[in-house]
């Protein structure tokens, strides 16, 4: 999957929040219809298989609701991808990621192999499950923990019991921590706590670029890792550290770059990854050397920084616009006019056709302990919608966001957004502002939403709690489907005049 994660620490964001967001792409030329549920310890099963890998494993018998963006369509699996547990600990899974071949020489995926023949048959072979994936995580995962952290010491457990036949980086938040974690090989993985302070910017391409292994294998305070990782390391010549600071017996630093001993330096790279990082962080530290032929950081950096600093405190519109984003104010935007018509297809976009749903989750630490977590969702193609805030809380989600079928219907959000961007597209600059209008109303209108909700939460008793929270979830959806459906009738009547069979001559 293609997708692309931002992750911005406490110190970091506009209002004291952790904040993990990530934009779920679907393959090239094929699209995935999201919803967003809630998912009740009696719904969540016990014995748990993989439509994908055909793994089976046992899920323990103390699941806590959470809410999930699964599929809308059934057969390829759950894919829950990002949610919110009853211990406000949130969870984004996943971020697809680049390795190379000494890891997977050293650590192969564990990819399911077909059965051979038939059973009774000469030369039989039985079927071989596969690993872990992102189809499953989010599911075996998020109704156990109580802490980011734990999230992490759950997931890398499954990982090195099961393995998995794809590389992915995983975020997890709760009000004090974010931690993001990143597969390495079939069964090995790595995690770093996000600094309070800055951001983090992650295309599809492995990407922590440092790490103190005495850390990961002691304290645990700011890195963790699978148990066997130095000593593995170590038998696969994987540290490409030079010099001896920190060199160990075995010949592994005790500090090294993970990104330069266990991902990838492509050309396929520096046109599909490294340019979105540059753009995400271009957006946010703009005083930086960004541009021209002796720019310090070009979009086909390597050596991009993992995290940064950001110049200002990061706001949720600053998410969603570095999400939804297309290099604008470069030659490399699609929908521009500054570049040559080779420049404005060089470097693949962050907001794409293909995008499934956008999760924006903020766990934070000054609202009242029975809504500190909101996740602001969108679905649909980013440059064409919109983001609202869902209290997790609650017993189930407005149908305008959980309705979603394989049946095309603006009375689905996720349709009503398809359909606005196949028509918005072709005449982008002429429905530009239409679309910019309607995501400052909405999104004004969810904070507006969430101020007096948590002003109300603050006055109320416990048992009026959810009622509170399902009705602010009910307000946002009726204003957001009243905006959408203005929008299409705007975008579709500004795109029919636009049409190349018009004619001005009038019929009356």
């Amino acid at each position: 999957m293609a997708c692309t994660t931002i992750l911005v620490g406490k110190r970091a964001s506009y209002n004291g929040s952790t904040i993990i967001a990530r934009n779920e792409d679907s393959p090239n030329n094929e699209y995935n219809p999201k919803k967003l549920v809630v998912i009740h310890p009696d719904e969540q099963p016990r014995h748990y298989r993989s439509v994908i890998s055909h793994v089976e494993l046992e899920l323990p018998d103390n699941p806590q609701r959470y809410t999930s963006m699964p599929n809308a369509v059934a057969g390829q699996g759950i894919w829950g991808e990002a949610g919110v547990n009853e211990s406000q600990v949130a969870m984004s899974a996943t971020e697809t990621l680049t390795t190379n071949e000494r890891v997977l020489g050293a650590d192969p995926l564990v990819e399911l192999v077909p059965a051979k023949g038939a059973p009774g048959e000469e030369g039989y072979e039985p079927e071989v499950a596969g690993g872990i994936g992102e189809e499953d995580f989010l599911t075996i995962v998020l109704p156990y923990v109580h802490t980011a952290r734990e999230g992490v010491l759950r997931l890398g457990r499954l990982l090195e019991e099961h393995g998995t036949y794809e590389m992915n980086g995983t975020a997890f938040s709760d009000a004090d921590e974010i931690w993001w974690m990143e597969t390495v090989g079939g069964h090995h993985w790595i995690a770093r706590r996000v600094p309070d302070d800055v951001y983090v910017t992650m295309p599809n391409q492995l990407g922590i670029d440092e790490f103190d292994l005495d850390d990961a294998l002691g304290e645990g305070r700011d890195f963790l890792c699978s148990a066997d990782l130095r000593a593995w390391m170590a038998a696969n010549h994987l540290d490409l550290t030079l010099g001896a600071e920190g060199l160990g017996a075995d010949g592994v630093h005790a500090r090294f770059n993970p990104r330069e001993a266990f991902g990838s330096h492509s050309d396929r790279d520096h046109v599909y990854n490294t340019c979105r990082a540059w753009y995400m962080q271009r957006c946010l530290n703009p005083s930086q050397d960004w541009d021209g032929e002796y720019a310090a950081w070009t979009p086909e950096s390597d050596d991009l920084p993992w995290a940064q600093v950001p110049e200002r405190r990061v706001t949720l519109e600053d998410v969603k616009d570095v999400l939804s984003s297309h290099y604008e104010g470069t030659p490399f935007d699609p929908y521009g006019e500054i570049g040559t018509p080779e420049q404005r297809r060089r470097y693949r976009p962050i907001g794409i056709n293909r995008q499934s749903q956008l999760s924006v989750i903020e766990i934070r630490p000054d609202a009242p302990k029975a809504c500190q977590a909101v996740q602001w969702m969108a679905f649909g193609s980013n440059p064409f919608n919109t983001l609202v805030p869902m209290y997790p809380e609650v017993d189930a989600t407005p149908e305008y966001v959980s309705n979603t079928c394989e049946r095309v219907t603006t009375e689905s959000f996720y349709w009503a957004n398809r359909v606005i961007a196949a028509i918005a597209d072709p005449h982008y600059g002429d429905n530009e502002n239409d679309v910019s209008n309607y995501r400052e109303r909405t999104m004004a209108l969810g904070h507006q939403v969430v101020r007096e909700t948590d002003a109300a939460v603050s006055a109320a008793a416990a048992g009026e709690v959810e009622g509170l929270l399902e009705a602010a979830n009910e307000r946002t959806a009726a204003s957001l489907k009243e905006e959408t459906d203005k929008l299409l009738g705007k975008v579709l009547f500004t795109s029919s005049n636009l049409m190349r069979n018009r004619f001005s001559l009038s019929d009356h």
